[in-house]
């Protein structure tokens, strides 16, 4: 079974998909869903390298990536919103499924680095 960031951040990463793609088909705007579309899923991507990390060092870097792509992927998704391309409740559900990795991954770099 997977551990808890990997599962949530890949859910995430599936929401960032489809909410990309709703957004590129219907508000017609791509340079900024293809910026969410790297960001959001290379979260997923990069907690799930960190999990073959070589070292406690490689970890802390992967999971620390993890985090900047989660802060970079709030500010796409807050920037569609302040556009009027994400709904209100459409934002804030999936901004607070941002903010609950964003917590968890905090949390991980902290405790990481407080080992290494």
């Amino acid at each position: 079974m997977k551990n808890a960031i990997e599962e949530k951040s890949f859910c995430f990463a599936v929401r960032i998909v489809k909410l990309c793609g709703y957004v590129a088909e219907h508000k017609k705007e791509y340079v900024l869903t293809k910026q969410l579309l790297r960001s959001g899923t290379g979260i997923g991507a990069n907690v799930a390298e960190a999990e073959q990390g070589q070292s406690k060092r490689d970890f802390f870097a992967k999971m620390n990536i993890a985090l900047k792509e989660c802060s970079e992927t709030k500010y796409w998704l807050r920037l569609l919103n302040a556009v009027d391309h994400l709904a209100r409740k459409e934002y804030d559900s999936i901004m607070a499924d941002c903010v609950e990795l964003q917590k968890l991954l905090t949390s991980i770099v902290k405790t990481t680095a407080a080992r290494i």
